[in-house]
């Protein structure tokens, strides 16, 4: 098993000491915490407070604010003071980064202090530098004289804190010695977690927070077996930063926190939307009532194997199926969209009409193969008319039949098409036979056989080998407890890897049934906590949304969940943080338009950053970064690195425009459109 959790296939809590955020109660026994960062200026005590009062009535229990200098920490003990006078007991984080001298201000008055590794009493040059064990050996001595004080002083009034590491702005002795990675990150807060640890303290939480989902999941995993080898149990505080807003901020949290709460590490949250902060509440309220519903009775007596690297990426390797001549799935191509009709076969012309007007405002994100169910031999027949009547508006079809159909059925309306066609038929355990015979009826029609497959097959049943064989999980499948969604994905991929079969799995969204009526927060989440998980595993090369009856909405969400996890670019990606007091324009504002300007531009990734605090290595993956450098000012970079200096905001958009021109990565809109 992997060390980092109990159970990857159930929702086994980690076990965490307790830790006190003033009257809130972190880890140990409590329920997941909900927090939330205003983005205020922190001396506008005003606003700050009516920005903590409404958070608190939306449901945040714990809230931040920064404190980027000694004044605005001293700003802290006033908020403090109003906001209790308000009525409210929700306890006050301070967000520290660079300056000690304002941390240990701000634990005057507030009931935890967060501090970042990686800027904290840490003069970054992003020098290039080889350090030897006793060079590295006086940083470290150097870090716990600037570190003790804050600790000992939070000991002494009984606060508490947060290492909360970010991977854009690891330190470099950090970066010299370890590199930009996960490893780096958790090597990062254990320096800072050791020194406490000497003073006796332990009222800490930990974090390891990265825009891009999958160094976030891999960082977190690592940092619970380096303190499980240390006998340490702090809490952890989720999160995924800059994860922008809309739709992909969305997704890309729920990929992030969601995916490590299914397996029971996580005690508070926070969803970083570059929005109004009252609109994350709702998303983490909901992350967490999804995780902890699982946690109930969550006990496993049998050790499953799982043969994953939890640490590293890498996809599950996969034969190749041809579902047209220019449509491969494999290991080696990013994942294959299927989106299912809910058109009756009857009406051939309505499901034509459909098509052309989703391939009309999908060009970037197309209908790779339309999925159609036939439920009896009557849908059967009319399924040549189908084909005929949709053409070439698909690359390919993908067609369902129900298990009541019999194969022979389908063995005559097979011989009538001939056009690239995928057979989906669901197996149960004791359909080995009718198995055998559907791989050979469709290996003489030339179509892709997909089996749906039961959760619990067992070994050897469904071993038959295929060369161009498909495998999912059979519809409105059964979950038996502890398990989840994702635990039986996961259970498919090592009994295929047992059985030394390389066929592509296709995960699909919302076939569970449901007796509540989901809203579409719920199934957005549902979806993003499924293929997300997955996805980050290496796991998943077609994907398709059930819950999603209309046709557009149906293929643009399973694209932008691929894109969220890093499978595949069909689109501009920004990263966007959400904004707070060191903020130096209004991101929501900036952001939108900036995506007005270069939306278009598929597999650009652009970096919107407030200040530069949370480090340019969170802009490591980016092309370009917008960055505020000073009231008014923008700098521009490549990468991290910093290009154009102290731009007026009023030519910033156009300055970036052109940043992309000369770099060879823009394309004007209207020659898009006519492509």
């Amino acid at each position: 098993m992997s060390g980092y959790c109990s159970s990857r296939f159930a929702t086994i809590r980690r076990p965490s000491r307790e830790v006190f955020v003033g009257n809130v109660g972190v880890g140990g026994n409590n329920p997941i915490r909900i927090q939330s960062m205003t983005t205020t200026n922190t001396q506008d005590i005003s606003a700050t407070v009516a920005q903590s009062i409404a958070l608190a009535e939306a449901g945040c229990e714990i809230i931040r604010i920064t404190a980027p200098n000694k004044k605005a920490a001293q700003a802290l003990g006033e908020i403090n003071r109003e906001f209790r006078k308000a009525g409210f007991n929700n306890p006050l984080v301070a967000d520290i980064h660079f300056l000690p001298s304002a941390a240990m201000e701000a634990v005057e008055h507030v009931e935890k202090v967060r501090v970042n590794p990686g800027n904290y009493a840490d003069n970054k040059k992003f020098a290039v530098r080889e350090y030897s064990d006793s060079q590295y050996q006086e940083e470290l001595e150097r870090l716990h004289e600037d570190f003790s004080p804050l600790v000992l002083r939070a000991k002494e009034l009984g606060r508490s804190m947060r290492i909360g590491c970010n991977h854009g702005s690891l330190s470099d002795r950090i970066m010299n010695r370890y590199g930009d990675t996960p490893l780096g990150m958790v090597e990062s807060a254990l320096e800072f977690l050791r020194i406490a640890e000497a003073q006796s303290y332990r009222d800490i939480i930990l974090s390891m927070k990265s825009s891009n989902p999958k160094v976030m999941i891999e960082a977190y995993r690592l940092l619970v077996e380096k303190m499980d080898a240390e006998d340490m149990s702090y809490p952890l505080h989720l999160g995924v930063t800059e994860a922008g807003d809309g739709e992909d901020g969305r997704i890309k949290s729920a990929i992030g926190i969601g995916s490590l709460l299914m397996d029971g590490l996580g005690d508070t949250i926070r969803v970083s939307l570059t929005e109004d902060p009252v609109y994350e509440i709702p998303v983490a309220e909901a992350l967490a009532r999804k995780a902890m519903r699982q946690w109930t009775g969550a006990n496993l007596p049998i050790e499953e194997p799982d043969s994953i690297d939890p640490y590293s990426f890498s996809r599950r390797p996969t034969h190749t199926v041809e579902l047209a001549s220019a449509l491969k799935v494999n290991s080696e191509t990013p994942p294959t969209v299927l989106t299912r009709s809910s058109i009756p076969m009857s009406e051939p012309r309505e499901l034509a009409k459909a098509l052309e007007q989703a391939s009309l405002t999908l060009s970037d994100t197309p209908v790779e193969s339309l999925w159609i169910r036939a439920d009896s031999p009557s849908d059967l027949e009319t399924f040549p008319e189908i084909c005929e009547a949709i053409g070439k508006s698909t690359p390919s079809l993908t067609l369902e039949i129900a298990p009541e159909i019999d194969l022979q059925s389908l063995s005559n309306c097979l011989s009538k098409i001939n056009i690239p066609l995928a057979v989906l038929r669901d197996f149960s355990d004791e359909d080995y036979s009718q198995y055998v015979r559907f791989l050979r009826i469709c290996s003489d029609f030339n179509a892709t056989p997909i089996a749906g497959l039961s959760p619990s097959c067992e070994d050897g049943i469904f071993s038959e080998p295929a060369s161009n064989l498909i495998v999912t999980l059979r519809t409105n499948l059964s979950i038996e407890p502890p398990y989840h969604e994702i635990g039986i994905y996961r259970r498919l991929a090592q009994k295929l890897r047992n059985w030394q079969n390389e066929s592509p799995i296709w995960i699909r969204n919302g076939q569970v049934p449901s007796s509540e009526n989901l809203g579409f927060l719920d199934r957005l989440l549902d979806a993003s906590l499924l293929s997300g998980s997955l996805l980050c595993d290496g796991i998943g090369d077609l994907v398709s949304i059930e819950s999603e009856p209309d046709l557009f909405r149906a293929t643009k969400l399973a694209y932008n969940l691929l894109q969220g996890a890093g499978a595949r670019i069909s689109k501009t990606e920004f990263v966007a943080c959400p904004s707070c007091g060191r903020t130096l324009f209004d991101l929501q504002t900036t952001t939108q338009r900036i995506r007005e300007k270069t939306g278009h531009l598929k597999g650009v990734k652009i970096a919107i950053m407030g200040c530069i605090v949370n480090g340019p290595g969170e802009m490591a993956d980016a092309d370009f970064g917008y960055v505020g450098g000073a009231p008014s000012k923008i700098n521009l970079y490549v990468g991290k690195e910093c290009v154009r200096y102290n731009i007026p905001e009023d030519e910033a958009d156009d300055r970036l425009i052109d940043l992309i021109k000369e770099h060879g990565k823009w394309v004007d809109p209207e020659k898009i459109g006519a492509s």
